[in-house]
């Protein structure tokens, strides 16, 4: 527990800077995905002396906030509120009696419940009946670290959450599949898709509301007040008739995302501060209060707009911790084994954008001006006598009386000084204002503990951005600004951080004017694909603390995902493009290539493969999830919905949707370094009833020798050997009563 002190209020001086732009939107010339978007919110110079309490001395240090009362505290002294704090609400009066700063005491580290019997792993497993020995699951980034997905598969069983329903199929033996339940959860409807299996064990996230009572300022009556809750069912599905729900946690905020390591589900929530009347997150079961998780925040004066809560729950007994901590919103989220990253986009505080015209004046401007008009401007400025808005008079009619005494050339000689100069000040403090913040907490089953913060400048692509590799963290960002004499700069660059998340190394500027589209870290080397007009495919060398890049590939198009086939091949799916013409570029079909990195100073595409057009679309494009490979196997298997006559070997008789004239299913590729890349055949998932239906939630496994592959409509069972056929499920809109789960 981290003690907090009374101090007296004692005013510093902090100076921050960031630069004037103007938010934008990057594209590459075509209407579908990927594309870029930077902050919408315009940023501006700015030397700001702010006078903040103690509670901030800049130290960068975690501290603990101890009650309710002190986060009004640290909120008011961070100043992003403007002191408007309100003492006359009343916090969810039908759970809390007392104060909450009593009740925190009471549950914080309240003791938790006996656990419960152990489950008989064995038992289970007999009564589930025999699956087959080898079968595939989640497409992960770590191994052992396992994802939250809206299908789950073991040896025998496929559990799919769909709306508000849960469907449990009998999938092996493939010729007697079956659905055995399908049943609906009491719950507001929504897509739910988040959800873990581990043995008889099912942990489905949703997002819900909690219901408060206010009384509005100057008001005498409670009003309602809504706030987003999530909501963590652990559910016993044992007996695959009769699920039962044991646990009903809910944690304030939204649901961010949830990894599993062993018995423990580790996930994040989101949770905005409520700018009149913060309170601390709370975490329930069943409606009972079961503690306040331990609250953080940090010494500085960063914009805090959140609590992220992350909790950990063990899934077969009844421990549950959780830590929060007050900063930005959280946004990708990287796991290992032992330690849980945080990150987020830098959020500077409110107020520090103000006054950046006259900053970048005083600043850059006047130490470039003739020595007697500095003179003539630092005597108005210290005149204290004077208005702002005088003293900008005056010094207005300085500098024209003294551009109309100047040649016309040494006027264009200064202003292109004074412009260059700009342009530089302008790049250097938005290459400081726009970083990546980076949280680390270290895990081990119940035990959650603060590590390290650190910063890497520019933004993260997605999850594969990251790796930890030993007591290295290694990241790779885009660094992209606006500014008013270079226009949109834009670079990439990968960072090599220490145990405690300090910058030990990078490699900038690679690939100027283009973004990264895909990343991979495997091992000693980063995989890493830029693009603008071209895709350069990048080996990067990360076997020190200082990268360098052993070998380039410049091929047309992009690839969204990259995939290990071994340590000489890589796999990435993304799409063909060519050039249109004026530095336009227009996006084709949906390609596969297979990468040979064993000369790592001289990458080449083994072979590649192209589906359809631009009408032609795969969820593995951006959700890696939907990718499927094993090289055992030989099958590499990826959704695909296009435009029928865009796809070759795709016949209009496996059309059957022709008002829309789409064809939705999945292409299976054998896939080997000395044939290359193999069409073994197509699973088609469109059907007469269909209509127009993507294949927005489509994963593919195996148990055995069955090809498994899902979609909102169907799972379908075909043979790994030679596809055929072997049978079908139908999944929604059969047309029969569901039942509802009982509490």
């Amino acid at each position: 527990m981290i003690k907090m002190s009374s101090k007296i209020i004692i005013p510093i001086v902090v100076t921050i800077s960031v630069i004037a732009t103007v938010g934008f939107m990057f594209a590459i010339g075509f209407d579908q995905q990927p594309q870029v978007t930077s902050d919408p919110s315009p940023p501006q110079v700015v030397y700001v002396d702010r006078t903040v309490s103690d509670l901030f001395e800049g130290t960068q240090e975690i501290k603990q906030i101890s009650s309710e009362s002190e986060l009004k505290d640290i909120l008011s002294a961070s100043n992003i509120f403007d002191g408007n704090f309100y003492d006359d609400r009343v916090f969810r009066t039908d759970v809390f009696m007392g104060g909450m700063e009593e009740t925190m005491e009471l549950t914080a580290r309240a003791p938790m419940a006996e656990p419960m019997a152990a489950v008989d792993m064995d038992a289970s497993k007999a009564q589930s009946g025999s699956g087959g020995a080898d079968y595939s699951t989640t497409n992960v980034q770590v191994e052992n670290v396992d994802e939250p997905d809206y299908l789950k598969n073991d040896s025998k069983y496929v559990y799919i959450v769909s709306q508000n329903t849960l469907s449990i199929i009998d999938a092996y033996p493939a010729e007697s599949a079956k659905l055995v339940l399908k049943i609906a959860l009491d719950i507001e409807s929504q897509w739910i898709q988040n959800m873990f299996l581990n043995d008889d064990r099912l942990v489905i996230f949703y997002n819900g509301q909690s219901q408060d009572e206010i009384i509005p300022q100057f008001d005498f009556i409670p009003r309602p007040s809504y706030n987003p809750v999530t909501h963590a069912l652990i559910v016993d599905v044992s007996n695959k008739e009769k699920p039962e729900i044991l646990k009903d946690y809910t944690i304030d905020g939204h649901f961010r995302d949830a990894r599993m390591i062993g018995n423990y589900a580790y996930f994040v929530t989101n949770s905005n501060i409520d700018y009149q009347y913060p309170r601390l997150p709370i975490i329930m079961e069943r409606s009972e209060p079961v503690m306040i998780p331990d609250a953080f925040y940090f010494d500085n004066i960063e914009r805090f707009s959140n609590f992220n809560t992350l909790t950990a729950i063990d899934i077969f007994g009844d421990t549950i911790t959780s830590e929060t901590f007050l900063m930005g919103y959280s946004g990708t989220i990287y796991v290992s084994e032992n330690n849980f990253y945080l990150t987020y986009q830098q959020n500077l505080p409110y107020g520090f954008y103000e006054d950046s015209n006259r900053d970048r004046f005083f600043d850059v401007v006047v130490p470039l001006l003739p020595g007697e008009i500095q003179d003539k401007i630092k005597a108005i400025q210290n005149d204290s006598s004077l208005s702002s808005a005088r003293q900008w008079g005056e010094i207005s009619e300085v500098l024209q009386d003294s551009y109309n005494q100047m040649a016309q050339s040494q006027k264009e000689t200064l202003f292109d000084k004074i412009r260059e100069a700009l342009a530089e000040y302008d790049s250097r403090i938005q290459e400081e204002s726009r970083k990546t913040i980076i949280h680390k907490i270290s895990i081990d089953e119940d035990k959650l503990e603060y590590v390290a913060k650190g910063s890497v400048p520019g933004r993260l692509l997605n999850q594969f951005s990251m790796d930890e590799n030993d007591d290295r963290f290694r990241v790779a960002t885009t660094v992209e600004y606006y500014t008013q004499y270079k226009g949109t700069v834009r670079s990439n660059a990968v960072y090599v951080l220490d145990e405690n998340l300090k910058v030990v190394g990078g490699l900038d500027e690679i690939a100027p004017d283009e973004s990264i589209f895909s990343a991979r870290f495997m091992g000693d080397r980063l995989y890493l694909v830029t693009f603008q007009q071209i895709d350069p495919f990048f080996v990067i060398d990360l076997s020190s603390d200082t990268p360098k890049i052993l070998g380039e590939l410049k091929i047309p198009g992009f690839s969204n995902y990259l995939h290990p086939y071994d340590e000489d091949y890589v796999i990435g799916v993304g799409r063909d493009t060519k050039e249109v013409g004026s530095g336009r570029v227009q996006q084709l079909g949906v390609k596969v290539a297979l990468f040979e990195v064993s000369d790592v100073s001289n990458p080449i595409v083994v072979d590649d493969y192209i589906i359809g057009d631009s009408s032609t679309h795969s969820e593995a494009l951006n959700n890696h999830k939907a990718f499927f490979f094993d090289k055992k196997k030989d099958i590499l298997s990826i959704p695909i919905s296009s435009d029928i006559k865009s796809l070759d070997g795709i016949s209009d008789s496996k059309m059957i949707a022709p008002d829309y004239n789409r064809w939705n299913g999945f292409y299976i590729f054998g896939l080997d370094p000395k044939d290359g890349i193999n069409l073994k055949g197509t699973v088609t998932h469109s059907e007469n009833d269909s209509g127009y239906y993507g294949m927005g939630n489509s994963r593919t496994f195996y148990i055995e020798e069955v090809l498994y592959t899902a979609s909102d409509r169907y799972l379908k069972m075909n043979s790994i050997h030679n596809l055929e056929e072997i049978n079908s499920i139908k999944l929604e809109n059969t047309g029969k009563f569901i039942g509802y789960l009982e509490d």
